[in-house]
């Protein structure tokens, strides 16, 4: 259950990002809002298909991954240094790992 919480918790997070990408940001902050919260929706739903899969290992990577890669995109939107972009990879690499799992998950008889 607290697989499901957080990805609904990190989904309203998300749609506030992206609401505020297109609304209340202009040039690269809005672009970042708007990819961190794409992103972060897209693993939210990957989240609760590994749930319902009963991959919880996935939905986790799932939803660590999408926190790191968005939750960095967002912080320098809203004025944190740059080289916070050199974070964003690391959530990158283990929603990669996640979708790995999730298949490697699926294929097991």
């Amino acid at each position: 259950m607290i697989l499901v919480i957080l990805a609904a918790l990190s989904g309203a997070i998300a749609v506030a990002a992206g609401a505020f990408g297109a609304h209340g940001a202009s040039g690269s902050a809005a672009e970042w809002l708007k990819t961190g919260a794409q992103y972060q929706l897209v693993h939210v739903v990957a989240a609760l298909v590994a749930v319902r899969m009963e991959a919880r290992g996935p939905a986790w990577l799932f939803l660590i991954g999408a926190a790191i890669f968005a939750l960095t995109l967002y912080a320098m939107a809203l004025g944190a240094p740059r080289w916070f972009g050199a974070i964003t990879p690391i959530g990158g690499a283990l929603l990669i790992g996640g979708w790995l799992w999730l298949a490697w998950s699926a294929a097991r008889p």
